[in-house]
Formats: structure tokens, C-alpha cells, sequence
């Protein structure tokens, strides 16, 4: 369940049984659900909400839908919007061809996941490599390893636990660019880091 499915649980949970307050909310990427009233078996029903950042009352009457307004969230709902914790973070790096050397331009992003992952007490970090499709299939797979270990060698020399980072590579199967076979492809040489 994302942040905002949660928030709307719990609102309902700390509304009552009489009246129930509903609030949906926009998702990290931008996107949000939608709030469906089912009958009890779950058939048919009808969808309530589909709009983000407006609030839904249930009662027993008909439901009441309208925006959250310049007053927003209610202070209980802010509270515990507030206590979740930040969204993933994700994090593209560049490599030289055929290496598990950092393109130039990619080596700033380092010093900005080192901030992004000190700034999370217990923060999971997991990292993909990839690469492009020169090469054969075990000797990329072996590469794109080989560069994710390297990201995670260097975050255990800043001082971070390797029990809170895993490491995978991919090889060709992931490609960012599609191509053919034995084309370089800067674009797909790359390793993700997922902060979360």
C-alpha cells in the first residue's frame, strides 16, 4: 500500500463509524487512485473520487465530495502525512565503455547519493548495473556487476554498512536505448542506486 493508501486507512481508522473522512492525495510520481464505494458483496459499486487533493465525507447519507480547500488536511491527517517517511530517491550513473570507470558527468551524482543516503537513518540502498549490448551475454552480466560493486565499494569507504546495500547487475536485458546487438550505447552503461 503506497503513503497515500495509508494516510486513507488511517483517516477512516480515526474518523469513526458514523462519518468517515476521505482524503486522496497525489502519489510520488504524480499520478493518484481513485476512492470506489463497493457494496458488501462486491459487485458493482460506483467510484467516488478521482480527483487528487479533495476530501470525500461518508455517512449515512449520500457522500460528500469537495477540494481539500486553502485549509488542507485536517491537523491529525498533516501529522501523520509528516511522520512517513521521505520517497525513494533514484540515482543514474554513467560508465566508460567496456569499464567500471565513471563517465565524465557522473561522478557528482556520487557525492549526491552519499547526502541522500546519510540523510536517512536505516536507509536501504540497492543498486542495478547495466550494460550495453557489445559484448557477450555472461561477459556483460559479469560487467554490470562488477559495476554496481563498485558503487557499493565506494558508499563502505564513506563509512556506510554493506548489510544495507545489495547489488545486482543485469547485463543487457534492461537496456534503456533499444538496440541491436554489439552496439555501444552510452545510455545503457549505466548503474541505478534506489535510496529508499
Amino acid at each position: 500500500m503506497s503513503a497515500r493508501g495509508l494516510l486513507i486507512c488511517a483517516t477512516l481508522a480515526l474518523a469513526g463509524c458514523a462519518t468517515s473522512s476521505v482524503v486522496l492525495l497525489p502519489e510520488e510520481d504524480g499520478g493518484h487512485g481513485e476512492i470506489a464505494l463497493l457494496p458488501k458483496d462486491g459487485k458493482g459499486g460506483e467510484t467516488l473520487m478521482k480527483d487528487a487533493n479533495s476530501r470525500a465525507t461518508l455517512g449515512s447519507g449520500q457522500p460528500s465530495i469537495r477540494p481539500l480547500g486553502a485549509k488542507g488536511l485536517k491537523p491529525e491527517e498533516a501529522a501523520l502525512l509528516a511522520s512517513l517517511p521521505p520517497p525513494p530517491r533514484a540515482f543514474t550513473l554513467y560508465f566508460n565503455e567496456g569499464t567500471t570507470e565513471l563517465a565524465p558527468g557522473s561522478t557528482g551524482a556520487l557525492e549526491e547519493i552519499r547526502a541522500e543516503v546519510a540523510r536517512r537513518p536505516g536507509a536501504e540502498v540497492q543498486v542495478t548495473g547495466h550494460t550495453d549490448t557489445v559484448g557477450s551475454g555472461p561477459d556483460n552480466d559479469l560487467l554490470s556487476r562488477k559495476r554496481a560493486d563498485e558503487i557499493v565499494n565506494w558508499l563502505a569507504t564513506k563509512g556506510f554498512d554493506r548489510r544495507m546495500m545489495s547489488a545486482v547487475g543485469r547485463g543487457e536485458r534492461e537496456l534503456k536505448e533499444r538496440t541491436g546487438d554489439n552496439v555501444a550505447s552510452a545510455a545503457n552503461r549505466r548503474v541505478e542506486v534506489l535510496v529508499r
